[in-house]
């Protein structure tokens, strides 16, 4: 899939409390150089982390099994856009911007959620990538999901 691709955003999660549950939300506000209003990280770099419906599809195949995507711990999950090597790149969610800063790898927690899921995430970005807000205002779960730019 070609990374100028428009897409939606499927789902969003906020987290209240570091290692504290993913609460499902039909929509959120995101502040420009902070995050997810009420979400447990704020400021630096991974102020929203997001991963791809067909991502995660694959490593459900991988694995041979059905997995909550909540399971993630991402915090916006987006169709029909291509997160693989998007470093640097401006995507846009609804009316917000967030520069991708990286790529999420997966971590021990993945294997608590479903055994084997750290591994079935770790090859071509499947656990999806982090960035910084760069314009804020409240996305939606249907808003537009596309790439907008690229990064500085």
């Amino acid at each position: 899939m070609d990374q100028s691709d428009d897409g939606r955003i499927d789902a969003i999660w906020v987290k209240r409390a570091t290692r504290g549950p993913m609460d499902a939300v039909e929509r959120a506000s995101l502040v420009a150089g902070r995050g997810i209003e009420g979400n447990a990280n704020q400021g630096g770099w991974r102020q929203v982390t997001l991963i791809s419906k067909e991502a995660w599809e694959a490593a459900e195949a991988s694995l041979g099994a059905t997995v909550a995507p909540s399971s993630r711990r991402a915090n916006v999950m987006v169709s029909g856009v291509d997160l693989r090597q998007s470093r640097d790149r401006v995507i846009g969610l609804g009316p917000c911007t967030v520069l991708v800063k990286g790529e999420t790898r997966p971590c021990t927690r993945m294997d608590a959620a479903h055994v084997g899921l750290r591994d079935a995430l770790d090859p071509d970005w499947r656990g999806g990538a982090f960035g910084v807000v760069v314009t804020g205002g409240v996305l939606s779960v249907g808003d537009r999901a596309s790439w907008v730019e690229a990064g500085t």
